[in-house]
């Protein structure tokens, strides 16, 4: 059975990238622009991930099951 536990866990894993992200950037004009591209990646890729976990584990919609043969 699924279990929601991997959310909490992937988040903790991705704050502590964007912390790494965000003290080892090499200093330059251009700290500020690369910092904040890889910070916003790994918040897209987490919510992405996150949102087709999260939306496989609790369907909206349940699946039907047809019958082998086809009656009419």
């Amino acid at each position: 059975m699924a279990s929601i536990l991997p959310v909490p866990f992937v988040l903790v894993v991705v704050v502590a990238l964007m912390t790494c992200a965000a003290l080892f950037t090499p200093k330059g004009p251009h700290q500020t622009t690369i910092r904040s591209s890889i910070m916003i990646a790994l918040v897209a890729c987490y919510l992405l991930w996150a949102i087709t976990y999260l939306a496989q584990l609790h369907p909206l919609i349940a699946p039907i099951l047809y019958l082998a043969c086809n009656t009419r």
